[in-house]
């Protein structure tokens, strides 16, 4: 994927950087109130988004990326995030993005596909 807008341009460096398990790296293109709308609830301010980040980013396998959509301050990604359990179910995020840093995110994924495998 590639960047035509700031905006994208941060939403990217942000996903490269939390999906390659660089947490902190991630976490410079995050505001400190951004609240994340997610399966299983909403997510507000930086320590509960970055615990919510650090909590998965370590299950990950490997990452299929698909495509990046950009209209001003809003971007939206699309991708498979690869894990033990699978790497087939699809993940998408929509973001605003305000002077340069993410405010606002809508993440949406099966928390089933990601869970263990039952016995």
């Amino acid at each position: 994927m590639t960047s035509d807008s700031a905006a994208e341009q941060a939403v990217l460096e942000y996903h490269r950087a939390w999906t390659s398990g660089d947490i902190d790296a991630a976490m410079t293109h995050v505001a400190d109130g951004i609240v994340c709308h997610a399966p299983g609830g909403d997510l507000t301010g930086k320590d509960t988004y970055r615990a919510f980040l650090a909590g998965f980013a370590p299950n990950l396998t490997g990452l299929t990326d698909v495509a990046s959509f950009a209209d001003g301050e809003r971007v939206a990604l699309f991708y498979y995030p690869h894990t033990a359990t699978t790497s087939t179910a699809p993940a998408a995020e929509y973001f605003t993005v305000r002077d340069g840093r993410i405010v606002a995110s809508v993440l949406v994924f099966d928390r089933l596909s990601f869970a263990p495998p039952t016995q």
